[in-house]
């Protein structure tokens, strides 16, 4: 209508029709970017988003991707480029490039699927096929950052993670944690006071729920002890080594006061004869 009111030439493929069509197309593309970025924002939104908060980023920059490259095409089409040398052009030197980087690649896509499936988050607490185990302090589109209890910082490529066994401590419902604290007594103790005592042990420290109530298991009859075990939960899994060695320290000091033995391995050696007995 602009062009018709302003009697510029009326063939279609002038460089001024050209030029007006790629203005169009450029404000076209760029409202069509911010029309996704409001669009994924109210997806993200509520208490059950259609659109993870941590997926809103990659969902952003694959429809900028999309956006762009469709306006490049329309823009070349305006300007009577031959579109198809082109797409051949880069579909080679994208092969090549796949080639060159593949495990770059590798560590792209299993981000992207780390961020859609989600086996962990920031803040969480893992374990890897490979020992590692540390605080999720960052995941990346390539790699994955965790802190170790040491306060080493240790970064993981994505397709490792992607491939192996993750333990996450602070999955499930809550972030409470059971602890394991194991036991032997000696035989003939008085199994209902040493469960007392232990029931007692669990209760009083700072760091163990009331709820779930510690409790006691008797596991087995050993070669030389009886062994239970203290389960208690935690309210964290940073606490998970302090508290355990807490645990250890005050069962090993209130088994002492109240005179009940912890075993160990013991061997008698019985000499039928003597060496060299029968002679002078």
């Amino acid at each position: 209508m602009a062009t018709a009111r302003l009697h510029l030439p009326p063939v279609p493929d002038s460089i001024v029709g050209a030029t007006l069509k790629t203005i169009v197309v450029i404000i076209w593309t760029v409202f069509a970017m911010r029309l996704n970025r409001v669009i994924l924002g109210q997806l993200a939104k509520g208490d059950s988003p259609l659109v993870d908060q941590r997926m809103r980023p990659l969902f952003d920059n694959v429809g900028r991707i999309i956006f762009f490259a469709v306006a490049v095409y329309f823009v070349f089409v305006l300007w009577g480029i031959n579109v198809s040398a082109w797409l051949a052009s880069a579909g080679v030197i994208g092969i090549a490039f796949g080639f060159a980087a593949k495990d770059s690649l590798a560590n792209l896509i299993s981000g992207v699927f780390i961020l859609g499936d989600a086996p962990y988050k920031v803040g969480d607490y893992i374990n890897l096929d490979t020992g590692e185990r540390g605080e999720v302090i960052r995941i990346g589109l390539r790699s994955t950052r965790i802190l170790t209890r040491d306060d080493v910082e240790v970064t993981i490529p994505n397709a490792l993670i992607a491939n192996g066994k993750i333990v996450n401590e602070s999955g499930g419902p809550s972030k409470i944690q059971r602890i394991r604290v194991s036991v032997g007594v000696a035989y003939g103790t008085d199994v209902d006071k040493f469960c007392d005592i232990l029931h007692d042990i669990g209760r009083d420290h700072p760091d163990v729920l009331k709820d779930p109530v510690p409790r006691s298991r008797f596991r087995r009859f050993g070669d030389s002890s009886l062994d239970f075990d203290l389960l208690c939960w935690i309210r964290t899994p940073d606490l998970r080594g302090r508290v355990i060695h807490e645990l250890n320290t005050a069962i090993y000091k209130r088994l002492a006061a109240e005179g009940i033995e912890i075993p160990y391995p013991k061997r008698d050696v019985y000499i039928k004869q003597m060496p060299n007995a029968g002679k002078s």
